[in-house]
């Protein structure tokens, strides 16, 4: 918008006019500077209220245990192809919080592999718990490895509003809501 305005003005003054064009070409841009700067800090502020009512509803000494108990379980991941052994723990969504832990199992036939977001997933249900609030995953890597397709589906059938946190052996940590990595996600909605 503010390039068609110079542009403009530009084409108005004559070739002599080179440093009038300038201060006006200068000026024009530091008002649109200026009339765009709220909107964008409005922007970052919701941006980040938006995503910190997730990392607050759960209380930062929790997360901690969380990323302990899944690196743990990927020491017994079963990972004799791939030699990648995840971890990944769920806190339930219940008024207790109880944590559930698993890890990848391969397999030869690898269309059988199990990873260990949806081991630990399956033992929360095997102990009669059906909702997720949080689940952390440790991989052992530099980048932080999201849930596979098959994991995420998992996660929205107990947690479509789950806190998902992927952290590994380098300093990044990803962070998202479910929804985030899953949207318009197929559910038990879809069913009715």
């Amino acid at each position: 918008m503010f390039l068609a305005g110079l542009l403009v003005v530009c084409s108005k003054l004559g070739t002599d006019d080179n440093s009038v064009a300038l201060s006006v070409g200068v000026s024009l841009l530091l008002c649109a500077l200026l009339v765009s700067l709220p909107e964008y800090l409005r922007m970052l502020s919701t941006s980040r209220s938006n995503r910190q009512p997730i990392v607050s509803s759960i209380p930062g000494y929790l997360i901690e245990r969380l990323k302990e108990e899944a690196k743990d379980a990927s020491k017994h991941a079963y990972c004799e192809y791939s030699e990648f052994a995840v971890g990944a723990a769920v806190l339930t969504g219940d008024d207790v919080g109880t944590i559930f832990s698993g890890c990848n199992v391969e397999n030869a036939s690898y269309g059988l592999t199990i990873c260990a977001e949806r081991n630990a997933i399956f033992q929360m249900v095997a102990k009669g718990k059906k909702s997720i609030k949080a689940l952390v995953i440790y991989t052992p890597s530099l980048k932080p490895s999201a849930p596979c397709g098959a994991c995420r589906q998992v996660i929205n059938e107990f947690g479509p509003d789950a806190l998902i946190v992927s952290f590994c052996d380098g300093p990044e940590v990803l962070q998202k809501k479910l929804s985030e990595f899953l949207p318009d996600a197929f559910g038990p909605a879809n069913l009715i």
